[in-house]
């Protein structure tokens, strides 16, 4: 009985990255598209060879020391499909981030806070207004800060930065949305299941 080996057509990340310089022309030889990669020469052949193997690229001799790397028709399917499924992915995680910040506002609001200092700038405090907005929340303001005050402000500050230490943030009212985010066991889950 003859057995016959499917090679497995799931791109890891490496080669996806390799999909992706070759498409944009980025690396002429093995040895820019290993830089590229930061991986060595060698590993950067066995990538090309499985990809070659695979059917998503080909390569076309220039001359006789001089090969070029060119995606095939599935290789720019691949590129395309994978590129749309990760589009899909970080908007479902955007809108999870926001279901996750309207119900921190909710809470706080019920807490009585209503001015809310966002410390940091940052692409959450579009995520911030928008979660307050569809709150229904009309009496919340947001403000954003650079720095913190020395003078203790009448609001809730929320840290939407890294590295921001609890000393500096001694004299007011703080929640380090990050943190926040990051603890959730939901958010957990669902990064576990975003990663597979």
């Amino acid at each position: 009985m003859k057995q016959t080996f499917e090679l497995n057509q799931q791109l890891d990340e490496r080669e996806f990255e390799l999909i992706n310089i070759i498409g944009a022309k980025i690396g002429s030889t093995q040895r820019d598209l290993s830089r590229h990669l930061e991986l060595s020469l060698g590993m950067t052949n066995m990538l090309i060879r499985r990809l070659i193997a695979k059917g998503f690229i080909r390569i076309r001799q220039l001359n006789r020391r001089k090969v070029e790397y060119i995606l095939t028709p599935k290789g720019f399917s691949e590129k395309i499909r994978k590129s749309v499924r990760y589009t899909l992915k970080t908007i479902d995680s955007i809108g999870f981030i926001k279901e996750k910040l309207k119900k921190i506002i909710v809470k706080l609001s019920l807490k009585g806070e209503h001015t809310f200092f966002v410390l940091g700038a940052t692409d959450l405090i579009t995520l911030i207004e928008m979660a307050v907005k569809e709150t229904g929340l009309k009496e919340c303001s947001i403000l954003t800060l650079q720095e913190i005050p020395e003078a203790r402000l009448k609001g809730m500050v929320l840290v939407c930065k890294e590295n921001v230490s609890r000393q500096q943030l001694r004299s007011q009212k703080y929640i380090d949305l990050i943190e926040e985010l990051s603890k959730d066991e939901d958010m957990l889950t669902w990064v576990e299941d975003y990663k597979n």
